[in-house]
């Protein structure tokens, strides 16, 4: 059929040309109901827009962002950063290894991968450059750890997954909590070696001298980011709250942490606030809105059971399906947005994960893993731009070569729960 080639010229048509995604989608997707159904495409489109944004479960997403925008404002990120580094100063890139269990520690209470790597890259790039680390480990140690606010929750991409699958949110936030902590481990394993490796990179007489006594009292800074973690995922955890209620919780704490506790909120400090988080969830929202007609119209002419069918009626292992499958979103999140991949790709490929015979639930965790190095290879990289606005003294060219080593270890680490899925389903599962 000629119909669908049109689509998909049409979408990459106004990619290329720099339309907004949200329109390339929606454009793309009421073409194709048009030319499958004619005027009444013109109903469908309204409708899907609708029927994806009518979900309880999306009140999370701009509380989240609200509250990990709330957080920015505060010096919980900067507190994060200085026990951190005071706790391994004695350890070859010990300041690097700060970052990311301090990028860890903040992505647990934002939920927002570049409100983590403004906050901890603002800190620990200047700290890391006049103690003598190298730009790339620097840049590198910021952009990837800044990710893993995607899986670790609250994780804002995990709540757009379960909206559009039907997954639980909760346990799709408890089934992120072991692969972001392994990424994490992982993360500062490589730092140390690779400073160990090339002491250039880190020098260690640089690292400054600190005490047990400046160590314990780094803590007492620490007490609002594990009072913010304990309300949001303790209400959840403990059934009092839905995940979409807990956000609610969870914006009502750093609002009270940033206006009462650090009063660093002026009124048009607030309403900035609001406006940037009010322009990033309609964002996000009317990403998602738009790609459900294009998803619609995928359904419509049945493009995922034809994808399924073909691929499970051929010779090839699940595990080979599977990986081609990754190489392939790794190759679409280099070029789209990892909100408009989860939208477009799941209706599509989750008919065939659970052909498969594999859990729903396990890929949404193995696809945020996915579009965790989405966020950190070009062109679409938010987190490299982000870094570089507030790192101006590191080249873009030195951000992005930075990266490269580090992707391939969260690749590593995404294949490893390719083969053991039960590896990610083992925490959720022993959930009442």
């Amino acid at each position: 059929m000629i119909e669908p080639v049109i689509v998909l010229v049409i979408l990459l048509g106004l990619i290329c040309i720099g339309a907004p995604i949200f329109l390339a989608l929606g454009a793309a997707g009421l073409v194709g109901l048009y030319m499958a159904r004619g005027a009444i495409a013109l109903f469908f489109g309204p409708t899907s827009l609708f029927a994806q944004l009518n979900s309880f479960e999306l009140l999370a997403l701009p509380l989240f962002v609200l509250m990990g925008n709330f957080l920015s404002a505060t010096p919980v990120g900067e507190n994060l950063y200085r026990a951190a580094a005071l706790w391994f100063n004695r350890v070859r890139g010990g300041l690097a290894v700060a970052t990311v269990g301090a990028s860890t520690v903040f992505g647990a209470v934002s939920g927002v991968s570049i409100a983590g790597v403004a906050a901890i890259g603002s800190i620990a790039v200047p700290q890391m450059l006049a103690r003598g680390y190298s730009h790339r480990l620097a840049a590198g140690s910021v952009v990837s750890s800044g990710a893993l606010a995607m899986l670790i929750p609250p994780s804002v991409p995990l709540i757009i997954y379960g909206a559009v699958s039907g997954v639980s949110v909760a346990d799709l936030f408890v089934g992120g909590v072991v692969p972001g902590l392994l990424l994490a481990s992982v993360l500062a394993l490589y730092i140390w070696i690779r400073a160990t490796l090339n002491p250039a990179e880190a020098p260690l007489e640089h690292a400054g001298q600190a005490d047990w006594g400046a160590r314990i009292r780094s803590l007492g800074g620490l007490w609002h980011a594990g009072l913010l973690i304990l309300i949001v995922l303790g209400v959840i955890y403990s059934g009092v709250a839905t995940p979409s209620e807990a956000a609610a919780f969870g914006a009502l704490g750093a609002l009270a942490l940033a206006g009462l506790v650090f009063r660093s909120l002026t009124w048009a400090k607030l309403w900035g606030i609001i406006a940037s988080s009010a322009r990033i969830s309609g964002a996000i929202l009317l990403i998602m809105g738009c790609a459900r007609i294009f998803g619609d119209y995928l359904n419509l002419i049945r493009l995922p059971d034809a994808i399924s069918q073909a691929l499970t009626q051929t010779d090839l292992p699940p595990f080979a399906i599977l990986m081609m499958i990754m190489v392939a979103l790794l190759i679409l999140g280099m070029l789209v947005d990892a909100v408009s991949l989860i939208v477009v790709t799941t209706p599509i490929l989750l008919p065939l994960i659970t052909a498969l015979g594999y859990d729903p639930l396990w890929f949404g965790i193995i696809l945020v893993m996915n579009l965790e190095m989405a966020v950190i290879t070009p062109p679409v990289g938010l987190n490299l731009y982000t870094l570089k606005a507030v790192a101006p003294v590191l080249a873009i060219e030195d951000i992005i070569r930075s990266v490269l080593p580090f992707v391939l270890l969260q690749f590593a680490v995404l294949t490893l729960f390719v083969l053991m899925p039960e590896l990610a389903l083992w925490l959720p599962g022993l959930m009442p």
